[in-house]
């Protein structure tokens, strides 16, 4: 099986012909779309339709250019040319700021919009895309204005983002001896050995040394660039903003951190048996979190967990077994840590293919398997919006991580159901609740970091040991007395990347909703059985072509109803006190 993923399906290579084609003609569709911007005259519905069309045709040449020079870098953040051709794409598109504003403009204009929306059936199709960019142009400035924020952003924000997945992917970690790097050091924190464990967790720690003040200041850069575009576009604040780019209402927020904030010590209470199972009386170290338990000891090889995520999924759905199949016999995934590479996993939509690529640090741990399955659980998403336009096709951060989620419940409950041995079932249901921990407390923590940090920076610069201060703060209230307060994380703002975008703030909350949200739903197709199987790949779909609360409803389901994430919540609830029960028996 492959190690390294293939990108072939985009270009060869940066020397490619097909790339300097595409470039071309993007540079081309580029000044079409200036042109037509320039003169917004006719009829309407032809005006519409023809936007339409041309964003399309952009749409798919950034995507194919973009997509091959982002993740050509991730797998070595040295790569130069990988860089530069991303600042230039970068630099073109920033010429798009102005045109995309007048049509924004005029779009918002049209009082009859709704009646010209439905007088054409590529509009109707289109509808909801139309009708939230006449809400977005509240918040949108003249075009000039726009242009010059698009151009600023890239050696703002952008570049300091860069600056953040440079310095963490590049630093040198000295461990046992030896030079190695972000990645492979955290993996340490999965392994059986304790004093591995804690050693990994101080040569983490020790290294932040070296980059810790130019990534603080990157955070206050992007920080304070946040805030002043949402001062001048008319935005509360930066929550204010992501929930509006979610589609999603403050009252379905407000429901889930409050419930939340309800269950925090329960979670407590597992952290706190799985303390005391490893010998710790004052609650888990940090670098304790991720303990393997005795019973959870199984390696995994890539063919491993291809064969067991193919063969699970044949009970659930054929057309995303098929799929899954697909991605590692076709060289979709790049699997192993190595120097330059990024750390953690994501899962990329390659938009014009059909296909997507995954990148993951895998280790040959279960985790990493459930890790490979909730990647492939972004994939099958891509994969359900496939027949969607281009334009169809943007989903908002909290549905983003709902196909990813259900997907590691399906896997990890499917494991823990066919392990009778109760050490072995222990250790199963330890795995699962480690990742349902990171999701509500370490998720919560990042989001009172992230709020915090908003809040202080209009009046405060914050170095490096102001934002471990604050860090520090979020981790105490969302882990309570279920961490050792003596050996929590300070650097966790150096290594999550979630924080560093001038366009994407508060990227935690999300992995609250999406691992709450999927187990609302498997529980209905625990209910429902092969009948739900269509419903749920209708609300895949459904997630580019209208609100949160809108495709929860396609299951039936109100968000803003606290009652549901309780109940979400209440299936770990009961988790926690069997896992509790087999600690003490």
């Amino acid at each position: 099986m492959n190690k390294e993923w293939s990108l072939d399906v985009l270009y060869k290579g940066f020397d490619d012909p097909v790339f300097a084609a595409d470039e071309a003609e993007l540079d081309q569709l580029i000044k079409k779309f200036a042109d037509f911007a320039a003169d917004l005259k006719g009829d309407p519905k032809d005006v519409l339709v023809k936007a339409i069309t041309l964003n399309q045709k952009l749409i798919a040449k950034v995507s194919d250019l973009f997509s091959f020079a982002a993740l050509t870098q991730s797998t070595n953040t040295s790569d130069t040319q990988a860089a530069s051709i991303q600042g230039r794409l970068s630099g073109k598109l920033s010429a798009m700021a102005a045109p995309r504003t007048a049509l924004v403009q005029y779009i918002a204009s049209l009082e009859d919009l709704q009646k010209i929306i439905d007088s054409d059936p590529l509009l109707k199709e289109h509808e909801f895309f139309l009708t939230n960019i006449k809400e977005e142009a509240k918040y949108t400035l003249s075009p000039e204005v726009e242009k010059v924020i698009s151009l600023y952003e890239i050696s703002g924000s952008s570049a300091w983002s860069d600056l953040q997945g440079f310095l963490t992917s590049t630093v040198p970690v000295e461990y046992d001896g030896k030079i190695t790097n972000l990645s492979d050091i955290r993996n340490l924190a999965y392994d059986p050995d304790p004093a591995v464990r804690k050693a990994a967790y101080e040569a983490e720690l020790k290294s932040y040394d070296r980059i810790r003040d130019a990534i603080a200041f990157s955070l206050n850069s992007i920080k304070m660039e946040v805030i002043r575009h949402c001062q001048i576009r008319g935005y509360e604040s930066p929550l204010d903003e992501t929930l509006k780019n979610a589609h999603m209402k403050k009252e379905t927020l407000d429901a889930l951190l409050s419930a939340m904030e309800e269950y925090l010590p329960k979670f407590w209470e597992y952290m706190k048996a799985k303390a005391k199972l490893l010998g710790y009386e004052n609650g888990l170290p940090f670098y304790e979190m991720f303990a393997p338990l005795k019973g959870n000891d199984k390696e995994y090889t890539t063919e491993d967990a291809r064969n067991y995520l193919v063969d699970l999924f044949s009970t659930f759905d054929q057309e995303e077994t098929d799929m899954i199949a697909r991605a590692f016999d076709k060289a979709w995934i790049d699997f192993y840590p190595h120097d330059g590479k990024v750390g953690g996993a994501f899962c990329a939509g390659l938009e014009t293919k059909g296909q997507s690529r995954i990148l993951t640090n895998f280790g040959g741990t279960l985790g990493d398997v459930i890790t490979l399955a909730h990647e492939l659980g972004h994939a099958f998403h891509n994969h359900c919006l496939r027949n969607n336009s281009l334009m169809n096709r943007d989903v908002s951060m909290p549905v983003a991580e709902t196909a990813s989620t259900f997907n590691e419940v399906v896997a990890m409950n499917a494991a823990i159901s066919m392990e009778k041995d109760p050490i072995a079932r222990r250790a199963l249901i330890e795995n699962q609740l480690q990742d349902a921990a990171q999701i509500i407390c370490d998720i919560y923590s990042r989001y009172l970091f992230e709020t915090a940090v908003f809040e202080n920076r209009e009046n405060e610069f914050m170095f490096a040991d102001r934002l471990c201060e604050l860090m520090l703060e979020a981790q105490k209230k969302a882990y309570g007395d279920g961490l050792d307060h003596d050996y929590l994380h300070p650097y966790m703002w150096c290594c999550k990347s979630h924080y560093y975008s001038g366009h994407l703030s508060f990227y935690n909350f999300p992995y609250a909703f999406g691992g709450l949200f999927a187990r609302g739903l498997y529980a209905k197709y625990l209910k429902d059985g092969e009948s739900f199987v269509p419903l749920y790949k209708t609300l895949l779909k459904a997630t580019g072509t209208t609100t949160v609360e809108g495709a929860a409803a396609v299951a039936g389901i109100d968000l803003t109803d606290k009652e549901f994430w309780r109940a979400s919540l209440q299936i770990l609830a009961d988790e926690i006190d069997e896992f509790v029960a087999l600690c003490e028996a």
